[in-house]
């Protein structure tokens, strides 16, 4: 019997024999440069107002190891909300980036818009979205900047155009649901990760705190504007889609953008 048990075990020793499948999971898959520092190769813009890929007033722009969200080539903001894409759909991954506030809120942008970034994920593909909807069907990784107030403005809440979330076992309508974060004045830069487990488990992380939790993204409710009817089948679950860079009228800057696929597999 020691002797089955020994011939066993060292079969298992031998290359390319595990008692357990390899799948690929956080260990083993590498973190991967959604941004090359140099130009926005692999994205692809859509504004309100206009045809995908049109980056209208150069509102995208890539200076300094940096993705910058600028209006000076705009007047009025005339409700042109933009987004950035990364040019594939993700399901079960990790992202991390650093963000940061700069500069004035351009002149006729939404009050609420102030110091007021994100990332969309579990995104409709922007090519389904007429020329006049506002913003993707997804759910929105949220970035606030402090007012400089003393007042608490936290930031990685989650908010969901056209969306719902289920949040502590329940379905959750509410627009926006704030995280228990710091605040973050300034234009210091800020560390947001992102943990996205298909629709199981959607984790958000601010300089190294996780400040809310919840899961089932799901399509719903209003907020999102002139949409193609055909893409908003509310009840829908989103356990996939794409990636977007916010821009609402405030100045931003993003870096060090990086994801890391993990297993579907527990």
């Amino acid at each position: 019997m020691r002797l089955l048990v020994l011939s066993i075990l060292g079969l298992l020793s031998l290359p390319g024999c595990s008692s357990v499948p390899p799948t690929r999971d956080s260990n083993t898959s590498k973190w991967i440069k959604l941004f090359n520092g140099k130009d926005l190769t692999d994205w692809f813009v859509k504004i309100q107002h206009h045809e995908v890929n049109e980056n209208f007033g150069n509102t995208f722009r890539a200076e300094d190891g940096i993705i910058k969200v600028r209006y000076d080539q705009y007047g009025d903001f005339n409700d042109q909300f933009g987004h950035l894409y990364y040019k594939i759909p993700f399901s079960y991954y990790h992202l991390k980036l650093e963000y940061r506030f700069v500069g004035a809120l351009q002149q006729g942008a939404p009050s609420y818009t102030l110091r007021n970034s994100g990332v969309m994920f579990h995104s409709q593909d922007p090519r389904t979205m007429p020329k006049e909807q506002d913003w993707p069907i997804s759910v929105e990784f949220q970035f606030l900047g402090g007012l400089g107030d003393g007042k608490p403005r936290p930031t990685g809440n989650m908010c969901s155009p056209g969306t719902h979330i289920v949040y502590k076992g329940q379905l959750d309508e509410r627009h926006c649901i704030d995280s228990t974060s710091k605040t973050y004045d300034g234009d210091q830069w800020v560390t947001a990760e992102l943990i996205v487990l298909g629709d199981s488990s959607i984790t958000h992380i601010i300089n190294g705190d996780t400040v809310l939790r919840y899961s089932k993204p799901q399509i719903g409710g209003e907020v999102v504007n002139r949409f193609d009817p055909a893409m908003k089948q509310d009840g829908k679950i989103l356990k996939s889609g794409f990636i977007a860079l916010q821009s609402e009228g405030q100045p931003v800057d993003f870096r060090n953008i990086e994801l890391k696929e993990l297993s579907a597999k527990p």
